[in-house]
């Protein structure tokens, strides 16, 4: 609570402020992030604040779930009660946050949902990346670098999974199991929960290797649970006998692009920030009256291999941000 109402009481009194006579009025911009913790999303909370930082009009409030849903829902529900100009939400799972975000299109408050889905289309526009298909591009990845290191397609996975019950964790997860089951000599040995988090993932990496005896590759369903797991491995020297495969791509000198670049991932895979493109539909909703945006947005991914690693870094990292 006591990290949250802050953040709140200052959407409120910009609400308060807008309602004054003669200056232009201010637009009030509210987002509900799932968590501040991940690079991922640090790195989305200060890209938005950047551009939103380009419209004197509009003044943005974010607020930080700490993976929690219930603070989360708690969180958008005083939104609503704020009655934002906008309200954008990444939901932190996609069941606890229907209902809520049903009630904010109720209210007649724009809603624009980024990056992770919900059960139902409660939102005016969704904007994301296709975890589907990622999840089946890093899936063949393995298959190729392990039939290169046998002469066919076999050898043992571990899947680092991401929070439970999240869009990402579960297409990231399928889509790759689609390719894996097409090459029965190639199994899954362990799949641990690190909820998204490198520090886990490295204790959750620990305890499977203490187990698995070989190890040929880790698909962690993001970055950070790809290191983590590397980490792990290196503190045991093993981490050169697998191969480390993580999504996000983040530009800049602590993301995903730079450890393909410093030869610690294999590859990642980009999930745009899709943040740029929810600016601009923002922009639209906020300053055209009677723009209707599309109600899905769906951005391309890339994959960074050591080949093309120094030309993804320079396209994907943002100016400034790093």
């Amino acid at each position: 609570m006591t990290r949250r109402l802050p953040i709140l009481f200052v959407l409120g009194a910009m609400l308060l402020a807008s309602c004054g006579g003669g200056a232009k009025k201010q637009l009030a911009v509210a987002f509900s992030q799932a968590n501040n913790a991940e690079p991922y999303r640090a790195m989305q909370n200060a890209f938005m604040s950047k551009l939103f930082a380009q419209y004197p009009d509009v003044k943005l409030a974010i607020a930080d779930a700490q993976q929690d849903n219930s603070r989360q829902v708690a969180q958008v529900e005083t939104f609503i009660r704020q009655k934002p100009d906008l309200l954008i939400v990444a939901p932190n799972e996609r069941a606890a946050l229907t209902a809520v975000m049903g009630q904010a299109v109720d209210a007649k408050i724009p809603v624009i949902c980024l990056e992770r889905d919900i059960l139902q289309p409660n939102y005016t526009s969704y904007v994301h990346s296709d975890n589907l298909a990622i999840g089946r591009l890093a899936g063949q990845f393995i298959v190729d670098q392990l039939t290169k290191k046998y002469g066919k397609p076999k050898g043992k996975v571990v899947a680092m999974r991401g929070l439970l019950g999240v869009e990402g964790e579960i297409n990231r997860d399928r889509g790759a199991r689609e390719v894996f089951d097409k090459y029965p000599e190639i199994r899954i040995v362990a799949e641990p929960v690190a909820d998204w988090i490198q520090a886990k993932a490295k204790d959750r990496m620990t305890e499977v290797l203490r187990t698995e005896a070989r190890i040929d590759a880790v698909y962690g369903h993001n970055d950070p649970m790809a290191i983590g797991a590397y980490l792990a491995a290196r503190e045991l020297g093993r981490d050169k006998e697998m191969i480390f495969v993580g999504v996000d791509g983040l530009g800049g000198p602590a993301g995903g692009i730079r450890k393909v670049m410093d030869g610690i991932l294999a590859a990642t895979f980009v999930y745009p920030l899709c943040v740029d493109k929810t600016v601009e539909i923002a922009d639209k909703i906020l300053h055209q009256p009677g723009f209707k945006p599309e109600k899905e947005y769906l951005l391309e991914s890339a994959m960074v291999t050591p080949e093309n690693a120094a030309r993804m870094y320079e396209k994907f990292t943002v100016p400034g941000m790093n």
